[in-house]
């Protein structure tokens, strides 16, 4: 499983475990956290990598408009801000270049948001 994340400039680890924790519940183990370049430098993203034993990987805008086709629940505040038409879903799509399906859509809750993507086996 791939979990991507968003989150507003300034969240809080907790905030970030709490809505990966429970995205993820009852899947299998997380390969990583991924999101945005844009979001190098987030104490609480990278904090929630150290704590949960994962790494955070960081994508282009390019690689998330690639997955544009794909996001179920597009978000304003991403377009307006990044051009991209999803942080979260595009990211977790985006883990696994597109051979994946989202198996939770965006949640939002305190300023973050996760969307956990799993790899389509062929």
């Amino acid at each position: 499983m791939a979990i991507g994340v968003g989150c507003r400039r300034g969240a809080s680890t907790e905030a970030i475990i709490r809505l990966i924790d429970q995205a993820r519940a009852g899947l299998a183990p997380a390969i990583g956290l991924f999101t945005t370049e844009d979001k190098r430098g987030e104490a609480g993203l990278s904090e929630a990598a150290e704590r949960l034993v994962v790494p955070l990987v960081f994508l282009s805008r390019d690689a998330l408009s690639a997955m544009a086709d794909r996001i179920v629940t597009p978000s304003p505040a991403a377009l307006a801000r990044f051009g991209v038409p999803s942080v979260a879903e595009a990211a977790a799509l985006a883990a696994f270049a597109g051979q994946a399906r989202l198996v939770v859509p965006r949640r939002a809750e305190d300023g973050v948001t996760v969307a956990v993507a799993e790899e389509i086996q062929e």
